[in-house]
This record gives structure tokens, sequence and C-alpha cells, in this order.
């Protein structure tokens, strides 16, 4: 999966425990804030019937093909797909001209080559869960080469190492379907989509300071839409970042905004993903969540994301700031109705 700040990827073990000791095996078990659906993909491998949420284009993608996409039906026509948009001669563009050229997240022989993959399969037609699945081996295999340190607010001043490798199409590990049932991704906000979906746990992940994710990966938002939008300044961003603006982003909004999510959810357990850098301090959450219900507090000790240990650049390259602290912690908050028989265990 692409490289993406915020990644449960080191806490899958622990959110699937605590998610086991809340809901029964084979439940259905909503991921609100799904992003790279690292979680939703770990909770439909578990066996867990899966509803993935993101307001956002190419996470919406990735979560129908992790999630919503069954490898049984999709992984054999995929992987032929994916063979003929290989042998495709390169194709320059726009997309080169802004993404390759203009900025320098990837390389100009392998923007070419996206473009012409993504243009070919824009040509196909394809049902929306086989679209989704090669948009995402797309997604990922020009993430593999790309030349920034994982954000997309800037990119390398000269050509990272992998940026000038040949960009190469690889099948998306589908999952088969769990016997709980078809798994689904949908692309909602998530006060919306807590208030419909029906489920029996909710696992939310929001956004908890004041980085967009739309802003910091704004290039694969335009490769999924494929929308030649409007872009401004050197990192070339949509336009569309400066009027999408979310209400988790906001110090002085996002408390208001979790708390009607988690209010209009109709599920008896709920789990709460925050970090202890967000805009919410830990009592904050720990009166949100426990009002009328049975309240645990795991904390997970670990490393902040690698842009921490890299310091502060100018745009010439020179070093203006210091490193600042290289671990944090992550909280999860699990509250349900019942008290648990089987406790979510605690961090060592």
């Amino acid at each position: 999966m692409i490289k993406y700040i915020g990644s449960k990827r080191l806490l899958i073990a622990r959110i699937l425990e605590a998610v086991g000791a809340a809901a029964p095996a084979g439940a259905t078990v909503l991921d609100l804030f799904s992003g790279t659906a690292r979680v939703g993909t770990a909770l439909k491998a578990a066996g867990y019937r899966t509803i993935a949420n993101d307001h956002n284009a190419y996470a919406h993608a990735i979560a129908t093909c992790y999630v919503q996409a069954d490898a049984e039906r999709w992984a054999e026509p995929a992987r032929r797909i994916l063979a003929d948009l290989q042998r495709l001669p390169p194709r320059a563009g726009w997309f080169t001209a802004t993404y390759c050229e203009q900025a320098r997240y990837l390389h100009p022989d392998n923007g070419a080559r996206v473009e012409a993959i993504r243009e070919a399969i824009a040509a196909l037609g394809a049902e929306p869960e086989l679209e989704a699945v090669l948009l995402t081996a797309l997604l990922e295999a020009a993430d593999r080469v790309d030349s920034t340190a994982g954000l997309q607010m800037a990119y390398m001043k000269a050509w990272a190492p992998r940026a000038l490798q040949p960009l190469q199409l690889r099948l998306p590990a589908l999952l088969p379907r769990p016997a709980a049932g078809a798994c689904q991704a949908l692309c909602g906000e998530a006060e919306a989509v807590a208030a419909t979906a029906e489920c029996d746990l909710a696992y939310l992940d929001p956004p908890y300071n004041q980085h967009s994710y739309l802003r910091n990966y704004h290039v694969w938002e335009t490769l999924v839409r494929w929308d030649q939008p409007e872009t401004y300044g050197v990192a070339q961003k949509r336009t569309d970042c400066r009027t999408r603006l979310s209400d988790f982003n906001s110090r002085r909004r996002i408390g208001p905004a979790l708390a009607r999510t988690v209010a209009a959810l109709r599920c008896p357990a709920v789990i709460v993903s925050f970090n202890d850098e967000g805009y919410l301090a830990r009592a904050e959450l720990e009166a949100m969540l426990g009002a009328g219900r049975h309240l645990q507090v795991i904390e997970i000790p670990h490393e902040r994301y690698v842009g921490a240990k890299i310091g502060i650049h100018n745009p010439q390259g020179a070093k203006v700031g210091q490193v600042g602290r290289l671990r944090n912690v992550e909280y999860l908050f699990v509250a349900t109705e019942r008290r648990l028989t089987r406790p979510a265990p605690r961090a060592a």
C-alpha cells in the first residue's frame, strides 16, 4: 500500500485485539475514516464484514479494491488487464507536464507511463470494482517510484534513486470474501455515514491536527479523479484543497464534529484511535466517549512519522530547524454499552 502519514500498519495487531474483545466473530465493522484501508483490509482478512468509508476519491478507490472487491471475482481479470497496460507506450500530456515537469513528484519518463495507463483505464469503462483494482495497482506503482519524503506538499530537490526506476504494475493482494458476507466501500462524509451505516462496531481514526489528507496526497486524488484541475503554488496542489476543508483539521471545530459523529453512530461498540499530538486531549476524549458507556483506554507508544527525523529545511535545502520528539503515544478508546467480559488487551 502507498506511503501514508498516520498509517496504522504497526498498530494493526492491537486494533484487531480490541475489536475482538468488543465485537463477536463475523461482526459487521465500520471503518469510518479508512485512508489507505490498512485497518479495513485487516478486518476483512480477520473475517469481519467490513464497511470502509473515506471522503477522498483515492481512498475510496483503495478501499473498493482491498475491502469491497473479492479475489475470487477479480484477481484473474485484473491480472490479464494489468499485463496489457504494462506494455503500453508512454504518453506524456497534462499530468506529466503538471506533476513531473512543473513539479517533480515523478520522473517524466514514469509520468508518461502513468498517463498512458490512466487514459487506457478510463477508456475501458470497467465495472467499478475492477476499475478500482486497476487504479490501486497504478497508485501503488507510482508511489514506488515517487520522489518525495512521503507527502505531496513538496518533492526532492534531486531525483530520489527510486524515481529513476521504471514503473512496474503489480496485482494488488486481493482478499476473498469473508464468510460473514460481502464487504463495502463508501465515499461519504463521516457524520452522514455514521448516521446511516448498520454495524456492530465502529472504528474511528479521524484526522487529529491541521494536516489535510487531501493536500498531503493531492496528486493521487487527481490521478483517480482524472479531472485536470486548476493547480496552484510550487507544489501544484489542486485548487479545491483551499475549499474542501474538514472540521477535523480545525482546532476549534474538531471537538464538536467528533462528538456529533459519535452521537450519530447506531452500534453498541465504538473504538477511537487518537494521537497524543492531536487537537483533543485524552481527558476530553474520555468525557466524550465515556458518557453512558463503559470505557477502556489503551496506550501504545510508537515512533513518529519519518519526517520528524529529517528536521526543518528551507526551499534551498538548508536546515533551519531542529528535530522534534521521535516518539508519541497512540490511544485506543474502547467504548461499549456493556462491560466487556474479555477486557481489551492493554499495551505492555
